[in-house]
């Protein structure tokens, strides 16, 4: 697992040089969640304040995510997705994807099944993990 980690956060900069894996797994949880404050991130992820804190302004320099007022209480930022992050995240995903499937293209089908149904009980069981 911890070569499989490894593997995940240096795959993450040959991906899109700007963007770390934490800064990826944020982005698609503000794109899958349609926007969240930092609070929800960092309670999601079991991440310190602070270091998604860091994160978010990293993103927001980058011009990938901006805050909008909360509809329902206008005293609460949501953070959310800008086009520019969106295109980041799609680009990324899709070389991510591709890279996915090269690693995989010679595995057995029995293999593949096996392996995405031992992904899916694994995630299905990781209710407390962080992203680091």
């Amino acid at each position: 697992m911890t070569v499989f980690a490894r593997r995940a956060r240096a795959s993450a900069g040959r991906m899109h040089p700007e963007l770390s894996l934490v800064s990826y797994t944020l982005l698609g949880h503000l794109e899958e969640s349609g926007g969240c404050r930092a609070t929800d991130l960092a309670a999601h992820y079991a991440l310190d304040k602070s270091t998604v804190s860091r994160q978010v302004a990293a993103l927001e320099r980058a011009g990938l995510i901006e805050r909008r007022p909360d509809p329902a209480d206008q005293r609460v930022q949501v953070l959310q997705l800008t086009a520019a992050g969106q295109e980041i995240l799609a680009q990324v995903t899709r070389r991510r994807r591709a890279a996915f499937q090269e690693r995989l293209a010679d595995w057995p089908e029995d293999d593949l099944a096996r392996f995405a149904a031992y992904l899916e009980r694994y995630n299905a069981s990781a209710g407390g993990i962080g992203t680091d």
